[in-house]
């Protein structure tokens, strides 16, 4: 018997309402990951490409479908088992870093660690860890300012797999970066899911980034309209 997938959407739709205006985001999305398996969502800005994103990540909920993900129905998940969900199963990458500037990259990788409950001593260690997967190990005493944008977006993914997460999902990772770095981190991301097992959805613009995932989906007004095999 084949094993359930890690992540399975399920008719999912979402519908943000102002006023006399109603925007169907997401319209009936199905789709699945692996354990072990990246894919990537490519569409144009708007289709709905971050809200699936966010529905997945615990940050908003589906107005109608059945969202399950490292074994949780997020439909129908309480607000505790959601932060525990966002805490321990999920990490996050963002286009921007969102790393705080005040802190150096091992301490901004432990911040993200603390979050999730992890002592001092263990989130250190897991840390510095990270940091030396993703190349970093001469950077960990730096501040954000100090690194480069390619850099940066390193330390963001070692903050992301520092708590061993079943699942990375990941916003225009290289959509902040020249193409050179973009590259890099492309095969960095290819590169960790191979060595640590986990699953990553990554949402972009850019068709090209697709080409390191294992397949690809395309989102057009809220709908998948096209499936790729890497």
């Amino acid at each position: 018997m084949a094993a359930e997938p890690l992540v399975a959407l399920d008719q999912v739709s979402k519908v943000y309402r102002g006023g006399e205006h109603t925007q169907v985001v997401l319209d009936g999305v199905s789709l699945t990951i692996d354990h072990g398996e990246m894919v990537a969502v490519t569409g144009p800005s708007g289709c709905g490409k971050t809200t699936l994103l966010n529905i997945l990540g615990a940050l908003d909920r589906a107005d109608s479908g059945t969202v399950r993900s490292c074994g949780l129905d997020l439909t129908r998940a309480n607000r505790k088992q959601l932060t525990e969900y966002r805490a321990r199963s999920v990490g996050f990458v963002f286009q921007f870093y969102n790393l705080l500037p005040t802190l150096t990259a091992v301490e901004n990788v432990q911040a993200g660690l603390t979050v999730a409950g992890v002592g001092r001593g263990d989130a250190d260690r897991r840390a510095r860890h990270a940091l030396a997967d993703v190349g970093l190990a001469d950077a960990m005493d730096k501040f954000p300012a100090q690194l480069s944008g390619g850099e940066q977006q390193r330390v963001a993914l070692a903050r992301a797999l520092a708590k061993d997460p079943a699942l990375v999902l990941a916003d225009e990772p290289t959509g902040n970066l020249d193409e050179d770095s973009g590259a890099q981190v492309m095969a960095l991301l290819r590169t960790l899911k191979d060595s640590t097992g986990v699953s990553i959805l990554l949402v972009t613009h850019d068709p090209g980034v697709s080409t390191a995932a294992d397949r690809s989906v395309r989102l057009e007004h809220g709908r998948v309209h096209a499936r790729q095999e890497s």
